[in-house]
């Protein structure tokens, strides 16, 4: 059977389509291999908290810097990855605002504010990426930190727009992952498709790429300064051959 994509994309759609593979696809993808050293990096940082986490997902994050004691909240537009969420062991327990965190619809200050694999690219337009910055900055205590992990645009994966990559291939299931380019616009509309036995499935995803400088560029007009930037969570260099960056922003004290 055929899941057909739909027209309308929101917010919630990327999450509210995946949530029921989400975190199987992560560990295919090898992308929980990171966690241990994100949660390393992050706890590093949350001094005496609250800490929050701009799409929290099912807690690939959250849950273990929660475990290591720190308070930590959550911001997410999709009901089904909240679910998830609370379905596993201690989930129930961290709070969690429901909403586009764009505009980060929290109250209070926090002594970290962070956004993991590659989700800040979620907000689609140039405008919501930028209040995105400007909301953080409101929110962020004295000395508080606001960390992005992105990965750096790489044009040369496209060739005339689009690309078709299969990322799994066993007995009975392939995964691909299907996208088209809109350099002007800076955007990748794409698709993670599982072709089993039983039927394909179709899993939607949006995002507007942004470079590393134009990222430092929105922090300066919200206020912020780069603090450092690494080319992964195990704080290696971040040099041109980086694939992905993680970066530390705060508020500018000028």
């Amino acid at each position: 059977m055929l899941t057909s994509v739909p027209s309308d994309y929101g917010p919630e759609t990327y999450g509210d389509r995946i949530a029921d593979i989400y975190d199987d696809w992560v560990r295919d993808a090898g992308i929980d291999a990171t966690t241990d050293a994100s949660v390393e990096f992050l706890a590093s940082l949350a001094g005496e908290g609250p800490v929050l986490e701009l799409g929290i997902g099912t807690g690939r994050i959250a849950l273990p810097l929660a475990a290591r004691g720190i308070d930590v909240h959550g911001i997410d537009a999709s009901a089904e990855m909240v679910v998830r969420l609370r379905e596993k062991p201690d989930g129930a327990a961290i709070p969690v605002t429901m909403g586009d965190f764009a505009g980060v619809p929290v109250e209070g200050t926090y002594s970290l504010i962070f956004v993991a694999f590659n989700t800040f690219f979620a907000l689609l337009t140039q405008d919501d990426q930028v209040g995105c910055f400007r909301e953080v900055a409101s929110r962020l205590a004295p000395g508080g930190a606001f960390v992005l992990s992105a990965f750096v645009p790489d044009l040369s994966r496209f060739d005339r727009g689009q690309r078709v990559d299969a990322t799994l291939v066993e007995t009975g299931r392939v995964l691909l992952e299907a996208a088209r380019h809109d350099p002007v616009a800076q955007t990748v509309t794409a698709s993670h498709v599982v072709l089993t036995e039983e039927g394909t499935r179709i899993y939607p995803v949006k995002l507007r790429y942004a470079w590393p400088s134009e990222l430092d560029l929105m922090a300066r007009l919200a206020g912020m300064r780069l603090r450092e930037r690494f080319g992964g969570w195990d704080r290696d260099p971040f040099t041109a051959g980086s694939g992905g960056h993680v970066s530390v922003y705060e508020r500018d004290p000028a």
